[in-house]
Formats: structure tokens, sequence, C-alpha cells
């Protein structure tokens, strides 16, 4: 799936950011804060030409920008196709825009740059992934 990681490079450098929420407004996507139900992580809407991402606003801020970047990539990945909650067990999802959400939201939020500068040091990338708040479970998908 190196034609997400390519989407992502494109945007990072063409938005000088690499923060899911700057992306977002930048894209005119709607971040809108919610109360779910605790089980229930943040889902994308796409409603009459509008986009939508809603995140549980119960989790800590690390869970939320995760959730925003995966959500953010059902917005540049899949942009018409209202997407089921994203609940706390569908880490573990094998459906393919899920899968594809989550590979873009760990090539958006961990940046190649660290993994290269950590290769001969005893950094794991499971460190890696707590550093910039990826979950461990979804990890295994960065490519570099």
């Amino acid at each position: 799936m190196g034609w997400i990681k390519t989407i992502v490079n494109e945007i990072k450098k063409k938005h000088k950011t690499s923060d899911p929420f700057e992306l977002a407004s930048l894209k005119k996507i709607h971040i809108i804060p919610w109360d779910l139900h605790e089980e229930i992580l943040g889902f994308y809407k796409y409603d009459k030409k509008n986009k939508y991402i809603f995140i549980n606003n119960n989790l800590d801020n690390e869970m939320q920008k995760y959730i925003c970047a995966h959500e953010l990539g059902h917005a540049i990945l899949h942009p018409r196709v209202n997407t089921p909650f994203l609940r706390k067990n569908t880490l573990f999802s094998l459906d393919k825009i899920e899968v594809e959400a989550d590979i873009f939201a760990v090539e958006i939020l961990i940046p190649d740059e660290l993994l290269y500068e950590n290769m001969n040091n005893t950094t794991t990338i499971y460190e890696a992934s707590a550093a910039y708040g990826v979950p461990s479970e979804i990890i295994h998908l960065k490519k570099y």
C-alpha cells in the first residue's frame, strides 16, 4: 500500500504540517468533539458535500490525535464513504478501508526521519509508537 504513503508525503509537503487537526482544517473538514459512548472512538461522515470527523472528547489528547489522523485518512482516501464507528476493538480490523485509514494515520503521525535517525540506537518501533501516540496494535503498518 505504498500509494497511501505517497499521498501522505504529498499532503505533508504541500501543507508543511503533519498535524491531523491542522490538515483537516486546511482541507475544510469539520472536526466535532462529541461526548460519545466510551466504546466509540470516532467516525467520519460525508453529507451534502461537507466532511465531518467526530471524535470522542473523553479520550486523552494523544488518542484524539490518532483518531483524527485515522478519520482524516477516510476523508482523503474514501471521501464519499461514511464509515462505521471506530470502536476500541476495531484496531484489529481486517476491513480494507479501515486498514487503509490506519496506514494513513501511522504514516502521517510517525515521520520516516525519526525512524532513520534511530536505526542505529536502541529505540524500538514500539517506543516510537508510544512517543507519537500511535496504538501499538497497528504500528506494524508503518513502512520505511
